[in-house]
Formats: structure tokens, C-alpha cells, sequence
């Protein structure tokens, strides 16, 4: 038994207990760390996907590039900044790349493939993305995009809203 000083009052630890103790701290502080490094990977990808998309000579006002603004959750109100980033595949299919951010600090990035039609500058576009039970499901998207205009409304199982977004320069 071993006697530690803490305040005014004297604690014992035994040996077996301390051990215990260092051993939870220890797996909890990994656990911190290896959720802190998921979390910021997301980001960071997207965050280097944003950049290079800044750079890129693109032909406007196509569908391509990056876009900012905001989603809006037509069940409860919920909403928050939104950034997304299309790109063409090689089979000249779309991906948009987005990533929200909600109540201004827990940020959440996805991809949806998109398929897309285009008519005198109007891009229309579907998709759809299982962004995991506890996130909803399956998420079905469809909008257009229009000059330095991108709208789509979003569905899923427990909600259903819309992104609006301006092409950044």
C-alpha cells in the first residue's frame, strides 16, 4: 500500500490498483488520439481537395469546381456552413465532394456520386450516398446548377432539406 498526498486528507492506492489506473488512462488517451487523427484526416483531404480546386483552371460556368453556403434541414430547423468540391471522373461521371459543418464546430464530410445533364448551361443533377445508419441512411440528392447558383434538396429516412451555394471565384 502505497500513501499519496493529495490536499489535506492522505489516500491509499494498492500497487495492483495504480497499475489499473495508468493502464485506463493510457487506453483512453489512445482512443482520444486515434478519433482526434479520423476526424482530422476527413478534414484535412477535403481540406487539400478545396485548395487544389482553387488553383485549377476551370471553364466556367460549368458544374466543376468549388462552391460554399449553406444547408437547411426542412424538418427541425437544423443548418450550418457547407463547402463542396466537383469533380469529373475519368467516364465523365460527377462526384461532389461535401463537407457541413454543424452547430458551428462538428464538421462531417461525404462524397455522392452524381449523374448529370446539361442543357443551354443548365446542369441538373441526382445521386445518392449511404452515409450510415446513424446518420440517416441513404441520402438521395437533386438540384441544378446555373451560372454562380447551385441548389439541391436533400432526403432521407429522418430529414429532408437544402443546400444553396454560390461558385467561389
Amino acid at each position: 500500500m502505497i500513501l499519496l498526498e493529495s490536499g489535506h486528507y492522505p489516500t491509499y492506492v494498492f500497487p495492483a490498483m495504480r497499475c489499473a489506473y495508468a493502464g485506463l488512462g493510457r487506453s483512453v488517451l489512445r482512443l482520444v488520439i486515434l478519433t482526434g487523427l479520423v476526424l482530422v484526416g476527413g478534414c484535412t483531404t477535403f481540406n487539400h481537395d478545396w485548395a487544389k480546386a482553387g488553383r485549377a483552371d476551370l471553364p466556367a460556368p460549368g458544374l466543376l469546381g468549388r462552391w460554399e453556403g449553406n444547408w437547411l434541414s426542412g424538418v427541425n430547423g437544423h443548418n450550418g456552413s457547407l463547402r463542396c468540391v466537383v469533380t469529373s471522373q475519368k467516364d465523365g461521371a460527377y462526384k461532389a465532394r461535401f463537407h457541413a459543418i454543424y452547430r458551428k464546430v462538428i464538421g462531417f464530410g461525404y462524397t455522392v456520386p452524381l449523374k448529370v445533364t446539361e442543357t443551354n448551361g443548365v446542369f441538373v443533377f441526382s445521386g445518392q450516398a449511404n452515409l450510415g445508419w446513424w446518420a440517416g441512411g441513404v441520402y438521395t440528392y437533386a438540384g441544378q446548377a446555373e451560372g454562380t447558383n447551385f441548389f439541391s434538396t436533400y432526403r432521407c429516412k429522418y430529414d429532408q432539406g437544402t443546400f444553396q451555394m454560390n461558385r467561389l471565384p
